[in-house]
């Protein structure tokens, strides 16, 4: 059960916009839209955050970007956030397979060794309190540039902030 009413069509004509919005672009009208729409500028705000990551935050490969997100949200357990996810990653051509393994990425043989470097991080960087080591950075920094490694930190840390609505597309 919902902790915010997600009665968005009772929201006004910011509940209308977002609603017409969620439902062009998604189909429907997400969560995350109709908790947003109680409060026009905590949703604008939001709104920008999500539109700068999706335009610029882009050199990191749109595969390693999807897994980091989705081996955090399956840590936490978040079942929209893995529904949302998986729909999102398989439409952006990520193998459906790579996406449905993440909860039992260390049996499966669907990973390269970045790949795996890279849902290790997600859940290390997920963790409460955090245990990424020293290692796992250097083990990236050796496969990846500085400039991939900051941007899958910081899509982790922006998706874990509760900014989802758009974090996946890109």
């Amino acid at each position: 059960m919902a902790r915010i009413p997600m009665d968005i069509d009772n929201r006004g004509l910011v509940g209308r916009g977002v609603a017409w919005y969620s439902r062009r672009r998604f189909g429907k009208v997400i969560q995350p839209a109709a908790v947003l729409a109680h409060h026009r500028g905590v949703l604008l705000a939001n709104a920008r955050l999500e539109r700068s990551v999706e335009k610029s935050w882009t050199v990191a490969d749109k595969t390693l970007r999807c897994l980091a997100l989705m081996a955090s949200s399956a840590e936490i357990g978040c079942e929209w956030c893995i529904d949302f996810g998986y729909w999102v990653s398989v439409n952006q051509g990520v193998d459906p397979r790579k996406i449905e393994d993440v909860p039992r990425w260390r049996s499966s043989t669907a990973y390269t060794d970045v790949e795996r470097q890279v849902l290790e991080y997600a859940e290390a960087m997920t963790a409460t309190p955090p245990t990424v080591t020293d290692e796992m950075v250097a083990g990236l920094r050796a496969a990846l540039d500085d400039r991939q490694v900051v941007e899958l930190t910081a899509l982790i840390a922006v998706d874990r902030s509760g900014s989802t609505l758009l974090v996946y597309v890109g």
